[in-house]
């Protein structure tokens, strides 16, 4: 059964058609042809936040449609006026509410604004960087390498193993140290990233582990509940990276094994007796690591985030999951 409320959510948070299927398990065909139902009768999912799925198909569906159409924004001036100094995304909304309403014409929510002109950006290639949108995606996975912690009661040695969430965009990274990768820390170290970061992003990338992604084909993804739930509670949709696309995860990728190269290897002759002291020797290498210059651009991947990134990610949710 199609889950048009999370159609919606997922819509409101600026997914793409064919992010938003990926994460539902269901036809990018069925994604178009709901929203542009839900369009047509002025539909979002402030609407149906405290619907049930059954409440929202209804509504979804009822006999007569509205057949009421929005105005589009004109993202060429969109884009010209955000040059301007002190103009920002939410004042031409405003004023873009303002003209409809003068008009007599139907105006998209602030979400829905903001997602067309992301897509418009993109399709333009108005800005420097295109493989990757600021606050759209944060990649996240295990560190292939661990740290070791001395039992001093056993003389055994316990391995300690690295999380990592990378912004690709800025290329700014979080890390944090666990005695196991089981759901309880995989978890914690989402919502510790979280607040690293100071903001979520619309989208949440994780390898196939069991203990976010149950079940990810061509056909069907299916989320752990606990997982789900966590994205639910942040405003964020989770799309796992596809079984043999690397590509997916490719950022990631790629700063798991800067990470093990600046975090772990450069503590591989260090002795820890704790967890959290492998964690505030982390920590030390963490920072000289998103406070590196890049090689190919000027600055450090801190400040890329703080300039460039920080102000599209969404609000922090401040409750605990």
């Amino acid at each position: 059964m199609t889950n048009y409320k999370e159609i919606l959510r997922l819509h409101g948070l600026g997914l793409n058609n064919t992010r938003i299927a990926e994460s539902c398990g269901c036809a990018r065909s069925t994604v178009i042809s709901t929203l542009q139902r839900a369009g047509a009768q002025g539909i979002a999912w402030d609407d149906v936040r405290g619907l049930s799925e059954i409440d929202v198909t209804a509504k979804l569906f009822p006999a007569v449609s509205s057949g009421r159409q929005y105005k589009m924004p004109d993202y060429e001036k969109v884009h010209r006026e955000l040059q301007r100094p002190g103009v920002t995304l939410s004042l031409l909304w405003v004023e873009y509410c303002e003209e409809c309403r003068a008009a007599g014409e139907l105006s998209y929510q602030s979400t829905q604004f903001n997602k067309y002109y992301a897509d418009y950006v993109h399709r333009t290639k108005a800005t420097m960087h295109l493989e990757h949108r600021p606050g759209e995606t944060m990649q996240v996975d295990w560190a292939g390498q661990t740290a070791s912690i001395l039992d001093t009661d056993t003389g055994e040695l316990i391995p300690a193993y690295l999380f990592i969430a990378v912004l690709p965009y800025s290329g700014y990274a979080y890390t944090e140290a666990f005695l196991d990768m089981k759901q309880e820390a995989w978890i914690t170290a989402h919502v510790n990233a979280y607040r690293f970061f100071g903001g979520v992003t619309r989208i949440l990338t994780p390898d196939n582990l069991k203990t976010g992604v149950l079940k990810n084909s061509r056909d069907e993804t299916v989320l752990n509940k606990s997982y789900q739930e966590m994205a639910e509670h942040y405003g964020t949709a989770i799309v796992p990276a596809r079984v043999a696309h690397p590509k997916d995860k490719s950022a990631a990728e790629g700063t798991v094994r800067y990470a093990s190269t600046w975090i772990l290897a450069a503590l591989r002759d260090r002795q820890f007796f704790s967890v959290q002291e492998a964690q505030a020797a982390a920590e030390e290498k963490l920072e000289e690591l998103n406070g590196r210059p890049f090689k190919k651009r000027e600055g450090t991947r801190r400040e890329a985030y703080l300039a460039e990134e920080l102000e599209y990610m969404r609000p922090l949710v401040t409750a605990e999951v």
